[in-house]
């Protein structure tokens, strides 16, 4: 049985702890700073760090990979085509690696970068999917194209709707804002929005999503939907637009919100 918590870090990273706990083992994913694993682990004796999983190579996800790999010995996951501190086994598409007794399938989701890489347990349903997906929105494209990002967004939409979502950062309640902007009508969004408020008032976590939420209120993964497809085309003038073309919209206006 593992049991997953966020490790808060900065101002709005998670950084999330797997741990196994008849083995006293735990994994982490994207330590951006190494100081709050170190408490953890000081905090719980007898518990060793055995993997450390990277998503991409932005230094809030990277940052304290060195430093915990010297104080743990802990073996470092990374994207193939990423420079990543500490490496010592590289992942592309389709790789298969075992975790704490869990095998995990890579998937390739360029976009945010253009290495970066998912970790997903079809088992248990978790996706660790760094900055591509968030709750309510995606990540900005600094590398990759709106193809690259719609088509790594198009598999994550595959996967089995109970998939928990364990994304790296606190962005919720702001996604879910423009996502009220582009839907206001969504009742399934009003909903989600008047959610996360609440939790975030008392100082809750809002994660980790799941596939199935973020299909009915997360605007990115509904570029082919006629309310989101009417949105654009009110912002952004008539005409056929792809998904593709409704989602590099939808993108570009984020990016401005």
């Amino acid at each position: 049985m593992i049991k997953i918590d966020a490790l808060p870090a900065f101002n709005d990273n998670y950084i999330w702890l797997l741990q196994d706990q008849q083995q006293q083992r735990c994994a982490v994913v994207d330590p951006g700073d190494a100081a709050p694993v170190l408490a953890w682990l000081e905090a719980h004796p007898g518990w060793q760090l055995s993997h450390i999983l990277i998503t991409h190579h932005h230094h809030d996800h990277v940052g304290g990979v060195e430093q915990l790999k010297a104080a743990s010995g802990a073996q470092v996951f990374g994207p193939a085509h990423e420079k990543i501190p500490g490496r010592d086994v590289a992942l592309d598409d389709g790789d298969l690696i075992a975790v704490l007794g869990l095998n995990f399938t890579i998937y390739a989701v360029p976009g945010h970068t253009l290495g970066h890489i998912a970790y997903i347990q079809p088992e248990q349903q978790w996706l660790f999917c760094g900055d591509t997906l968030f709750a309510g929105g995606c990540g900005r494209l600094f590398e990759g194209t709106p193809a690259q990002m719609h088509e790594s967004l198009s598999r994550f939409a595959a996967l089995p709707q109970q998939t928990l979502v364990y994304c790296t950062h606190e962005y919720t309640l702001s996604n879910l804002r423009f996502a009220m902007a582009v839907e206001p009508d969504n009742s399934a969004l009003i909903r989600r929005f008047d959610e996360v408020s609440q939790w975030r008032s008392e100082g809750k976590i809002s994660l980790p999503s799941n596939i199935a939420l973020e299909l009915a209120t997360n605007p990115f993964l509904r570029s082919e939907q006629p309310s989101v497809v009417a949105a654009i085309a009110q912002r952004d003038g008539g005409g056929e637009r792809s998904a593709v073309e409704v989602f590099a919209a939808l993108r570009a206006w984020k990016d401005k919100f």
